[in-house]
């Protein structure tokens, strides 16, 4: 089927099975890049937030909490604030007030809490199990889905290495009464010394993320159509113009030249109008021209000594008949009577006469 096109149709077509193709190819490694890309993306915005909480977290543990003891009795009176990870969910609280952050969230998703809302789900808890389990593994991400939405989630394992945290977490006969008063006995009891409690885990929307990377992958997509259009029409306009149209006429020529009928005066005619301009190019048309121009040249000079040959020869075929005619004539026994009369009468007027004759 692709012989019976004409060439600017197949290049036509080849070219758009190449386009077809390429997009294909381009649109599923730039999508696949660009996904990575917003992956990166969401794990900094996490990794960012997790180093601004644990920030505030070492600062309220190593300046607040011991400035605070020396001023408050933690048994007459208890102060929220000198607790590490209250400290950091206030903090991350202001930082949800900028729009960029505001549908973040942050959890100190613990297996045995002080306080219930820090209590670990399901999928928490089995990210705190690996973290029990392989101690060497210092971060976890990835996605879930939570309420219908597709989450990104970036979790550190959450391990008990403060001594003094043991005053209000070994025991209820040791903790502060403020704290009892305040949790009770029955949670947030029971934790080790450099053992893993809980895991620090940040959420992340990445519904806005990928949103815009699929946004971009459509403009590249768009982008990339429009050029390949602009090529396919400019290479055609090009195709025809510079190599379609300057071989029709050698295309005519040449087929005028197949025909017994023509005459060398329309040979040189065509050969004027059709390859003046394409002799005079530089590239390989103009090379092809000029050799086809050559040719009708020889073809043109060939026919016109074949035409002087076939005259010469017709002028001796004549004179050959002509001899042959007139021999034919002195063969026939009309013609010897006739020679044989005359050579009579000949030879009586050549004899002398006597008198009386």
């Amino acid at each position: 089927m692709l012989r019976r096109l004409k060439l600017a149709s197949q290049f036509t077509l080849l070219l758009s099975l190449i386009f077809i193709g390429g997009i294909v190819l381009s649109g599923f490694g730039l999508s696949k890049a660009l996904e990575q890309k917003a992956q990166a993306e969401i794990s900094y915005r996490g990794q960012m937030v997790m180093q601004m909480v644990n920030s505030v977290i070492s600062y309220t543990s190593d300046r607040i909490t011991p400035l605070l003891s020396t001023t408050a009795e933690p048994n007459t009176h208890f102060i929220p604030e000198t607790i590490p990870s209250f400290a950091a969910r206030q903090v991350f609280e202001v930082l949800k007030q900028n729009w960029k952050y505001k549908d973040f969230v942050y959890k100190d998703a613990t297996l045995n809490p002080t306080n219930l809302a820090d209590k670990a789900d399901l999928f928490e808890a089995k990210l705190v199990e690996r973290f029990q389990s392989d101690r060497t593994l210092k971060t976890l991400s990835g996605f879930r889905k939570l309420s219908g939405e597709q989450l990104f989630y970036t979790a550190q394992p959450l391990v008990m290495t403060k001594p003094n945290c043991l005053k209000c977490h070994s025991t209820p006969d040791v903790a502060p009464k403020t704290h009892i008063n305040q949790y009770g006995t029955q949670n947030g009891y029971g934790w080790k010394l450099n053992s893993v409690i809980g895991t620090q885990i940040v959420y992340i929307p990445a519904s806005e993320v990928f949103m815009n990377a699929r946004r971009s992958l459509s403009l590249f997509i768009s982008i990339f159509i429009g050029i390949f259009a602009l090529v396919i029409l400019v290479i055609n306009y090009l195709l025809k113009r510079r190599v379609i149209q300057p071989l029709k006429p050698m295309a005519q020529l040449a087929q005028k030249m197949s025909l017994d009928t023509v005459s060398i005066t329309e040979l040189e005619a065509l050969e004027r109008t059709g390859l003046e301009k394409i002799v005079q190019r530089s590239d390989e048309l103009g090379q092809l021209g000029r050799v086809f121009q050559k040719m009708v040249r020889e073809v043109c000079e060939r026919e016109e000594q074949l035409s002087k040959q076939l005259q010469q020869l017709q002028v001796e075929v004549d004179s050959s008949k002509l001899v042959r005619q007139v021999a034919e004539i002195a063969e026939t026994d009309y013609f010897q009577k006739l020679q044989q009369t005359a050579k009579e009468i000949r030879n009586q007027w050549s004899q002398p006469r006597t008198e009386g004759d």
